[in-house]
C-alpha cells in the first residue's frame, strides 16, 4: 500500500455521509466525529454523463452522455485501502475509471441553473456497465435518504452538518423555486 491518497466523484448512494463512512469505515472504533475530519467534501459536477436509477434498485448508475451532466460530491483524502473498500461495495457492476470534474463553489438545481464552476480537477469514478438495466428517468437523492438509507448504514453513524456532503442547500432552492412557478401559475 502507498501513503498516496486519492480523490473520487460520487454521484449516488456515497453523497450520503452515512452511507461513505459505513461503506470506508464500518469496524472502525473511532468516533464518527475524528472520521469526518479526514476526508474533504465538496460539490461538484461531472460533464457528459447521465445519471439514472437502476431498475429494481435504490442507487444509480452513470454513463457517457455528451448532452447531460451529473452533481454529486468530490472526494479527498481517500487512502488505497478506502478505494479497496469502494472497489468491493460497487462490485461487478461498475467499472472505475479516471474523469475531470469541475468543483461547484456555489451548487444550482439539478438542471445546472445557479451552479457557480470553479477549478476543474482529475478524480475516480464508478460508471455502470450494463445501461440497458438503467430506468429511463433520474435517481431522486433526497427520496433515498428519505426512505431507503438506513438500509445503508451503521446505527451509530449519524453527521450534524451533511450540506456540505449532499445537494448544498439544493433542497432549498429548488422547493423556493417551486413556490415561485406556483405563485406565477396562481
Amino acid at each position: 500500500m502507498s501513503d498516496r491518497t486519492h480523490t473520487a466523484f460520487f454521484y449516488g448512494t456515497l453523497m450520503a455521509p452515512e452511507v461513505f463512512y459505513t461503506v470506508c469505515y464500518r469496524y472502525a472504533k473511532e468516533a464518527a466525529s475524528v472520521l469526518q475530519s479526514i476526508h474533504e467534501f465538496q460539490p461538484a459536477i461531472l460533464h457528459g454523463y447521465c445519471r439514472r436509477r437502476v431498475t429494481y434498485a435504490d442507487y444509480p448508475g452513470i454513463f457517457p452522455d455528451k448532452d447531460h451532466e451529473v452533481r454529486g460530491v468530490y472526494v479527498t483524502g481517500l487512502t488505497d485501502a478506502n478505494m479497496d473498500k469502494l472497489d468491493m461495495f460497487e462490485g461487478s457492476e461498475y467499472e472505475r475509471r479516471t474523469v475531470k470534474v469541475r468543483l461547484l463553489s456555489k451548487a444550482g438545481d439539478d438542471k445546472g441553473d445557479g451552479n457557480a464552476e470553479g477549478e476543474e480537477v482529475e478524480c475516480d469514478v464508478y460508471v455502470y456497465k450494463y445501461r440497458k438495466n438503467l430506468e429511463d428517468r433520474e435517481w431522486d437523492f433526497k427520496e433515498f435518504r428519505e426512505q431507503k438509507m438506513k438500509r445503508w448504514t451503521r446505527e451509530d453513524y449519524e453527521f450534524d452538518n451533511t450540506e456540505a456532503f449532499s445537494s448544498n442547500g439544493v433542497e432549498e432552492v429548488e422547493e423556493e423555486a417551486a413556490e415561485e412557478l406556483e405563485g406565477l401559475q396562481s
